[in-house]
């Protein structure tokens, strides 16, 4: 590797079993006009009632406690392997050799791609103990005034509201390896969406398998049951060639006990095609050292513009393996725990870990919401 290589880690965890399942939250109604967005990618996941109570049956909660971080390398000419010890790794050019293309910045949005937002929904019933698989532990008592802050690099989020039960950890099976990102419930037409990383869908060429959502995850208690993806989508760009600028994905997941998400967790505002370098929340799940994956972490900060590779925005944060695909939301209030999502934890270098990376959510972005949530999710 020549010394200027960079190496660009994407944040999933995984662990060396076999099939598993990856579920995805909500999505808006705002973005149900149409896009002049590249369509999205669509993949069927657990479509028949059969499948999805098999993939259901094979989360565990010791396969999902067995879920470790996956190491992936990134080459030059973009291909994404997995390597036992490596990152997702982007190699630049030698001096004199042809530069790393940046995809466009729009650090404005245009006339053609419009701001555009949707409001957070609340669920049909304040606590749906009816879908719950094991109880969450009861959080002892604190004090959000003391305990949480506007600037944070990483630490326990224990302050409550709805962020405790739209975010939840994400696995799936990777290449016969079971894997764990990160993703939030968010508001949407067909009650059913979940956003998260295109990673968290989609890598190496081949969309993953077993993908359930596990929304409120609490060291182990599944509050709010397991959720089943019956569909995945993602980008065009990292579809085709995984673009790191265009990380994003979504998942439409099956009613549980005939209902559906949204309805059961309520759902997080999503908005698209903002202005850059604003204040903003990141959540996730990471699960390499030195977290486990059992607690729900925050960070929080001004957001910055890449300045090396990408054209992802960053904040200042620890958050490891396992939380790709958590949110980053605009206008996040530490009183009800709502917010607008407006991108995911996607990537770290490797020689700056206090850095996470998130896509902008542009057209493209919009174009994967505004499809998911415009799918069937029966």
């Amino acid at each position: 590797m020549h010394p200027t290589a960079r190496r660009l880690i994407p944040i999933l965890a995984i662990t060396p079993v076999a099939a598993a399942g990856i579920l995805l939250n909500a999505s808006t109604a705002e973005a149900a006009k149409p896009s002049a967005a590249p369509r999205p990618a669509v993949h069927d996941a657990a479509d028949s009632t059969k499948e999805q109570r098999v993939v259901k049956q094979f989360w565990t909660p010791a396969k999902m406690a067995a879920a470790r971080p996956l190491d992936l390398v990134r080459s030059r000419g973009g291909r994404t392997t997995a390597t036992p010890g490596g990152g997702r790794t982007i190699t630049l050019p030698a001096p004199g050799a042809h530069a790393v293309k940046r995809a466009d910045t729009p650090a404005e949005p245009t006339a053609s791609a419009s701001p555009t937002q949707a409001a957070p929904t609340a669920p049909a019933t304040p606590t749906p103990t009816a879908q719950a698989e094991t109880p969450a532990p009861t959080p002892s008592p604190t004090s959000p005034a003391a305990t949480l802050s506007a600037r944070s690099p990483g630490a326990a989020w224990t302050a409550g509201g709805t962020i405790v039960r739209t975010e939840g950890r994400v696995f799936f099976t990777y290449q016969g390896r079971s894997a764990s990102c990160s993703g939030t419930a968010v508001t949407s037409a067909n009650k059913s969406v979940v956003l998260t990383a295109g990673h968290c869908v989609k890598l190496g060429g081949a969309f993953h398998t077993n993908w359930v959502f596990v929304p409120g995850y609490d060291n182990g208690a599944r509050p709010y049951g397991t959720w089943v993806a019956t569909s995945l989508l993602t980008t065009p760009q990292w579809n085709a060639s995984e673009d790191m600028n265009f990380d994003v994905a979504a998942a439409v997941v099956a009613p549980l006990n005939g209902r559906r998400l949204v309805d059961v967790v309520g759902g997080q505002g999503v908005a698209f095609n903002q202005p850059r370098g604003r204040q903003m929340y990141a959540f996730g799940y990471p699960a390499a050292g030195p977290y486990n994956g059992s607690k729900l972490i925050y960070c929080s900060g001004r957001v910055f513009d890449d300045f090396l590779v990408s054209s992802d925005q960053g904040l200042t944060c620890d958050m490891t393996g396992g939380s790709s695909g958590g949110g980053w939301f605009l206008g996040f209030s530490e009183a009800t725990g709502t917010g607008t999502l407006n991108s995911v934890n996607s990537f770290k270098y490797n020689f700056a870990s206090y850095w996470m990376f998130g896509p902008y959510f542009g057209p493209e972005a919009q174009a994967v919401y505004t499809t998911a949530q415009n799918q069937d999710a029966t």
